[in-house]
């Protein structure tokens, strides 16, 4: 097996919003992911997906646990260990317009970490610039632009740009095509994969697509309310979903053959997700449940391991 690149143990970030209240963001999440791999992150909007991939990246300092990069703690970096960290992992952002700075020109935002780490200069650096515009389907002359010149997949390409131009080993993308038309979503997808072979790159890919998480990723991590409900390969997660969350997720996933999906049965949860700052006692998927029981409102799942490769916290398989 592929050594782990990156381990995060008991890893816990919460947000303070007053005296005695946090939001608890992500709240004891333990994973792994292998050098080489992508790994893929589904659940709801508010579930952590992008606090955890912000904190991983370091853009949150995490309020307790431990993250391990190619075996080193990254709590107890010096400086200049810190500095070759940031350019180890690097993160491609949602909003391709917002991650951009209006007033630099392409050519100079991808340049921002060649610039900051003197990795070139002069005709070298350029070069570089010329080289990975061209390796996200863009062209030279699209150096000299604004970002307000271009499409929305032409921005998050000028993002990829920016991400690869430090020669990173991981990378974080955040949910990288839920703000580009779907037409555009395939061509960014297909980039990530053929830019994950060329520069051997690990992937964190933080998604809402359930379909094009399956086909981007090895292994998918399920998260509810800052909890990881289950964790499996990709194949074995959809064919063999075990957790009621993920049962729900996939019920809702749209199937492209009508006959097919008129025969599937729909799982509708009840409710809106409970508040981080209170979430509920025991499995925090409890209050949507369909299968809830009595100890779920007392005693919180354990994390199981109930076949190989396929980790549920739930009580069902306790």
């Amino acid at each position: 097996m592929p050594e782990e690149i990156l381990k995060v143990n008991n890893l816990k970030k919460y947000f303070k919003i007053s005296a005695n209240q946090h939001v608890k963001s992500v709240d004891d999440i333990s994973l792994f992911i292998r050098k080489g791999e992508t790994f893929g992150l589904v659940g709801e909007s508010g579930s952590g997906k992008s606090t955890l991939g912000k904190t991983i990246v370091g853009l949150h300092h995490a309020t307790s646990g431990k993250m391990y990069f190619e075996d080193q703690d990254l709590e107890n970096l010096n400086r200049k260990q810190q500095r070759e960290f940031n350019r180890k992992i690097q993160m491609i952002f949602q909003d391709p317009h917002a991650s951009l700075n209006p007033r630099m020109r392409v050519g100079d935002i991808i340049a921002e970490g060649i610039d900051a780490y003197k990795l070139a200069k002069g005709k070298e650096r350029l070069d570089i610039i010329y080289n990975l515009l061209e390796k996200v389907g863009l062209k030279s002359d699209h150096a000299q632009r604004f970002p307000h010149e271009f499409s929305g997949g032409q921005r998050q390409r000028i993002g990829i740009a920016r991400a690869l131009a430090v020669k990173p080993k991981f990378i974080v993308a955040d949910e990288p095509i839920s703000a580009l038309d779907v037409s555009i979503q395939a061509q960014v997808i297909n980039l990530l994969e053929d830019l994950k072979e060329e520069e051997d790159l690990t992937y964190l890919f933080i998604a809402h697509d359930l379909a094009m998480v399956k086909h981007i990723s090895d292994r998918i991590g399920v998260m509810y309310l800052g909890k990881m409900m289950e964790l499996s390969t990709s194949s074995e997660l959809f064919k063999n979903p075990l957790h009621p969350y993920t049962q729900a997720l996939l019920s809702a996933n749209p199937i492209p053959n009508p006959s097919l999906a008129q025969k599937r049965e729909r799982i509708i949860l009840k409710g809106d997700p409970p508040s981080p700052v209170n979430p509920p006692s025991g499995c925090r998927f409890r209050t949507r449940c369909p299968h809830v029981k009595d100890i779920c409102a007392k005693e919180e799942p354990v994390w199981k391991e109930v076949d190989s490769n396929h980790w549920v916290s739930c009580h069902l398989y306790s």
